[in-house]
């Protein structure tokens, strides 16, 4: 593993949750084969203990934790991968950066939000009228998760053995997971006369519980005119166990440009 290649940057890749660890996201190991891939465990799941406090947990811990990761791994240039809540530590990492609070020399060249929604209230919203539409279809109750699953979060019929694994080594209730705890979050650009944030792309699944609407505040909260926006058609929240061979391209197509 090559670390400060010149030619084909590391990707560090941020998971979702808070506290569903990387494992749902081992599979861009393969469908980006030529890149060094750093899979970042969060506190209190996965790999990664829990603290030995609650008060721990914040968003602003984990950029600390991120901050101390590439100190120590020594990574001189890379690209940032967020998926859901990982799009929105991204965010807040880089801002960090850009507004002059950060001590990270590591210079990252650009990154991608993947299904990360800028309200996190918005997005729960969404999702509770996606499955009153669903209930409108057919009222049975007991079948309207499920049913959601497949059309909103993962469109395979049986859940892929990496999001089951992932699932079972989250952190348990109780603990800083979920979006009940980041229910308030809302993407704000960084302070005026900060340094410009890198080039962004941010990217969902056509059918994805993060609507077209709860991905629009990006472009405001990264302050320029260098954000695209990328639609999958077929896909819901994890494009990546839906369609890896098309996730994959976008991914390494969108990277190479920044190298």
């Amino acid at each position: 593993m090559n670390l400060n290649s010149m030619q084909a940057a590391p990707i560090l890749v941020l998971h979702g949750g808070p506290g569903v660890p990387s494992h749902y996201l081992e599979p861009l190991i393969d469908v980006v084969p030529y890149r060094s891939i750093i899979l970042h465990d969060q506190l209190g799941c996965g790999r990664s203990p829990g603290p030995s406090s609650l008060s721990e947990y914040s968003i602003s811990k984990s950029v600390e934790d991120l901050e101390s990761l590439l100190k120590s791994l020594g990574v001189q240039r890379f690209h940032l991968y967020g998926q859901s809540y990982g799009g929105i530590l991204a965010f807040e990492f880089l801002k960090k950066i850009a507004e002059g609070r950060s001590s990270v020399e590591a210079e990252c060249l650009s990154v991608l939000l993947s299904s990360s929604p800028s309200d996190v209230a918005l997005v729960e919203g969404e999702a509770n009228n996606l499955i009153a539409q669903l209930l409108q279809e057919d009222d049975d109750e007991s079948s309207v998760m499920e049913r959601f699953r497949l059309k909103h979060q993962c469109s395979t019929p049986a859940m892929p053995e990496p999001l089951k694994l992932a699932y079972n080594s989250a952190a348990t209730p109780g603990m800083w997971r979920s979006t009940e705890v980041i229910k308030d979050y809302v993407a704000h650009p960084p302070m005026e006369g900060s340094k410009r944030m890198p080039s962004a792309m941010v990217m969902r699944g056509e059918n994805d519980f993060v609507t077209e609407k709860c991905i629009q505040g990006w472009k405001d909260a990264f302050n320029h005119n260098f954000v695209r926006y990328k639609t999958l058609p077929g896909c819901s929240h994890h494009g990546l166990l839906e369609n890896s061979k098309e996730y994959g391209r976008v991914v390494d197509e969108f990277f190479s440009e920044y190298d």
